[in-house]
């Protein structure tokens, strides 16, 4: 190759064995049965700090609920919330429904096919827009997730926080002459693929997932093992510059089931908090020592309740902090129902169809371990715990 640096060599080499490698070792996911830009997106958003085994039964259920953006710009936020109720990072599904409604105003219900009008749909920036227009498209645009980071600072040697914008562009730049080199693979004869460029996007997620990972790698499966400078240098364990988490915070609730006459009281949270438009059981965090529970219950349910017995604790985490969440049986007294901002009186059929929050569904699911079997609509009683404050489900 007459004129050709060791660079665009090994960009070269890079693209033709990432290819040969996705064509024989990609898995089997059912987004990747389609071409079609909406279900791509869909899955490119469940996808974002989620895992693949848990994002398959979701976008499954999901494209069989709203196949398309008319039925998804359409949807009741109920049915969207339950749709999406355990995977967390809850604004990404109204962000979907939201970029659903901007293309049907905008692009007559069409998903939009150029990169600039995909980047400007709401919740999408550079990494999804290049996902979509390469995977469904295969437009020559680079993708950069947190498995191609490490992936190219391991490859290329890339020294630095691969977060910091400085390091980050560089590694942009690295994912671009890869697709460019792939899409020029394509329209060569031969070219081995009639998508070149969405499979190399594609080999490099899997090979971050699967093969390059953060800890453990499999150096002796990589196809690019013989190029790597990171297994060259014996640096794989250093790159990419690992960047200290800041310390876990630990939180604690207590929240409170109170049922009267076969219903329950629930609330919705508000539209400007984590989490919001989803329902949960009245509760309250605990900022301070030791706090007996009944007097947290009078400040969450507005009066003084008969009793107040110990149901379960439940251990969860989002982002940085460790949360304890401490439930509580609530008996009203018999005169007066106790009375939340935005709650309701629900039955257990209406508690199932309510999109609820990840750690309030669980303790749904310990209610109906201790109910009787009975669903018909008769008065259920909630059994009292074999254990006092037990941990369930974690």
């Amino acid at each position: 190759m007459v004129g050709v640096t060791p660079h665009q060599r090994k960009i070269s080499d890079l693209v033709t064995e990432l290819l040969e490698w996705y064509s024989k070792n990609a898995r089997d996911l059912p987004w990747r049965q389609t071409k079609d830009p909406y279900g791509v997106h869909v899955s490119e958003v469940m996808l974002q700090q989620t895992q693949v085994h848990t994002v398959i039964p979701y976008w499954k259920r999901w494209m069989e609920a709203l196949p398309d953006i008319r039925s998804l710009a359409r949807a009741k936020p109920e049915k969207l919330h339950k749709l999406w109720e355990g995977l967390g990072y809850y604004s990404r599904v109204r962000n979907l429904q939201k970029a659903a409604l901007v293309i049907a105003e905008r692009h007559g219900g069409r998903f939009p096919t150029r990169f600039e009008d995909v980047l400007e749909l709401p919740g999408v920036g550079r990494y999804t827009a290049g996902a979509v227009c390469s995977i469904a498209f295969n437009q020559a645009k680079p993708i950069l997730d947190g498995n191609v980071m490490r992936v190219l600072c391991r490859l290329f040697g890339v020294e630095g926080d691969p977060r910091a914008p400085k390091t980050n562009e560089s590694l942009w730049r690295l994912a671009e002459q890869l697709v460019e080199q792939a899409d020029l693979k394509g329209n060569r004869n031969g070219g081995g693929t009639d998508h070149p460029v969405s499979e190399l996007n594609q080999s490099l997620m899997e090979l971050g997932a699967l093969i390059c990972t953060a800890r453990q790698p499999r150096c002796g499966e990589c196809p690019a093992s013989g190029i790597c400078v990171a297994r060259k240098e014996n640096r794989v364990g250093e790159l990419p510059r690992r960047i200290p988490r800041p310390p876990a915070v630990a939180r604690r609730f207590m929240a409170f089931v109170v049922e009267q006459t076969g219903r329950f009281l629930v609330r919705q949270r508000p539209a400007e908090v984590v989490n919001a438009h989803f329902w949960e059981f009245p509760n309250l965090e605990i900022l301070g020592g030791k706090t007996n529970p009944k007097d947290v219950s009078r400040k969450v349910l507005g009066g003084t309740m008969e009793s107040v017995k110990p149901l379960c604790a439940i251990k969860h985490t989002i982002t940085r902090y460790r949360i304890t969440l401490e439930v509580f049986e609530a008996v009203a007294k018999r005169h007066g129902k106790p009375r939340v901002s935005g709650g309701q009186w629900v039955s257990v059929a209406e508690l199932h169809r309510l999109p609820l929050t990840s750690a309030h569904k669980k303790i749904l699911q310990l209610m109906d371990l201790r109910m009787g079997e009975d669903r018909r609509g008769r008065s259920f009683t909630l059994r009292s715990p074999r254990s006092r404050g037990g941990s369930f489900g974690l």
